[in-house]
């Protein structure tokens, strides 16, 4: 089996690989990719040296599955060329996720929907994630209507330039921004670029991934998205109208029997998910699960995730674990 991790120099190609060690994902080669230049730059990794090479070496190299999280122009020049050589591309960028002729996958979910045909797979946004992570099972049961989301993202979602300028502003220390505006004790309502109707790129995700992730065009959803200063994960408020009634038992039940998904809800104990105790890890966290009582068959929940674990690198090393075990590569 080769790996290739492509933009194995950024953010989330760091946490590719600790993932890939944590959990003992098993290659033969792997090759560690990243823009020209960073080519011959040198990762350690699991006792060894490797040297960083190009996009154009490592599609010479026929890897089996390739990684990538290099953005979105990236992914559309290269994917292609890795998958003629026979290569299942499974990719972090928004390129691919609404084409329709690519699969856009959380394992937990729709991995089932995989064939042997799908050489370009799309990883959903880290935010879509959790969200469908924790509305998948409530979904199933009662048929979803309508989901309001407010998101408190991590400036690590940004990439370093941003963990970068948090750090700076913390300090005191002038230095390049990420965001048009201090990021410190602050609050930005504004992810990703603004688009012509008023809502961001990233608030457009929020609103049309999950409806292809769930097979469901239906499903009617609006979302605002705001960055906040931490960097170890992401938060929601979901309020969710649901076809069907439901009893808050049941509804814990479901979750606390979803692969993935971690319930933490007890106030009394001031128990509920937060990025500080999110972080590093691989599960959804959900808590504050409440009826709104202002709105028939209608949901709050508070649901956290490691924005670049499960929300990026943990979501694609899972199916490339899925597209192993169902010798599918």
């Amino acid at each position: 089996m080769k790996i290739a991790v492509v933009g194995a120099t950024g953010l989330v190609g760091q946490v590719m690989l600790e993932v890939l060690n944590a959990r003992g994902f098993q290659f033969d080669e792997l090759f560690l990719v990243a823009s020209e230049r960073s080519v011959g730059k040198t990762i350690s990794f699991q006792s060894k040296n490797y040297t960083v090479i190009s996009l154009e070496d490592a599609v010479s190299r026929r890897p089996d599955i390739a990684l990538f999280s290099a953005g979105g122009d990236t992914s559309l020049a290269w994917a292609p060329k890795f998958a003629e050589v026979g290569c299942r591309v499974i990719d972090n960028s928004s390129a691919w996720r609404m084409n329709p002729d690519h699969k856009l996958v959380v394992p937990e979910i729709n991995a089932h929907e995989l064939t042997k045909d799908d050489f370009i797979i799309a990883n959903p946004n880290c935010s879509t994630i959790q969200m469908v992570m924790a509305l998948a099972p409530l979904h199933r049961a009662y048929s979803i209507d309508r989901i309001v989301v407010s998101t408190y993202q991590s400036v690590s979602g940004t990439g370093v330039k941003a963990v970068q300028q948090l750090e700076n502003e913390e300090k005191g220390i002038d230095g390049d921004r990420a965001y048009a505006h201090p990021i410190y004790r602050n609050a930005l309502p504004h992810c990703d670029v603004f688009l012509a109707d008023g809502f961001t790129k990233e608030e457009q995700k929020l609103m049309q991934e999950p409806k292809k992730i769930l097979g469901d065009q239906s499903l009617k959803i609006t979302a605002t998205a705001v960055r906040i200063p931490t960097a170890g994960g992401h938060s929601e408020a979901i309020n969710v109208s649901f076809k069907r009634d439901f009893e808050l038992s049941e509804v814990r039940r479901l979750l606390e029997e979803s692969d993935g998904v971690v319930v933490q809800d007890d106030v009394s104990q001031n128990l509920y998910p937060m990025p500080a105790t999110a972080h590093q890890k691989d599960e959804v966290f959900v808590g504050r699960i409440r009826r709104d009582p202002s709105q028939a068959n209608t949901l709050n929940l508070w649901v956290v995730a490691d924005n670049l674990r499960k929300g990026a690198a943990t979501n694609a090393i899972q199916i490339a674990e899925y597209l192993v075990a169902q010798s599918l590569v």
